[in-house]
């Protein structure tokens, strides 16, 4: 997939029978998913715009371009959807895509390196980076706060991080 979308939302399935999707959005607005169509499948050969009918349990009720029976909405059933990253908002120095995270290396403030993101993930309490290393057996889940984190630099591909002491 190219660099240059970023996944917004996510199809969950079939709402009715009338080729409406129920979609969950990623978007801090959910609604605002709709703003940034055409959305792309993650290989680019579909896009769809998209038409918010209302919000529902879990996600919001959506009409795609193209999907006009409850048999083409089930097959696109966990679809993630990809907006060109020109058509989303610019963020403050200090907020960042999930997208532009993952990969970077991991480095303590001593210098040592830590391993590299392979996901961010959000249980309700704030971002949580999941970094990985060669010859470590468990992921190390790092929140992504000020404090663990003083620095990221998405140019030079690093982020600092200062874990917090590990009981004992």
């Amino acid at each position: 997939m190219a660099q240059d979308r970023v996944c917004v939302g996510a199809i969950a399935g079939a709402f009715g029978v009338k080729g409406e999707v129920r979609l969950k959005s990623f978007c801090t607005d959910p609604g605002a998913i709709a703003g940034y169509g055409p959305l792309w499948t993650e290989d680019g050969r579909r896009s769809f715009d998209i038409r918010i009918t209302r919000a529902v349990t879990n996600g919001l009720a959506a009409r795609l371009s193209g999907v006009a029976t409850k048999e083409d909405a089930d097959a696109l059933k966990g679809v993630q959807l990809y907006a060109d990253r020109s058509r989303l908002p610019g963020l403050p120095d200090d907020e960042f895509y999930h997208a532009d995270l993952i990969g970077l290396a991991v480095f303590d403030t001593g210098g040592t390196a830590l391993g590299t993101v392979r996901a961010i993930h959000n249980h309700g309490a704030g971002d949580i980076l999941e970094i990985h290393a060669p010859g470590r057996r468990e992921a190390l889940l790092l929140p992504f706060t000020q404090a663990a984190v003083p620095t990221v630099d998405v140019a030079a591909g690093r982020i600092v991080a200062d874990p917090p002491e590990a009981d004992e």
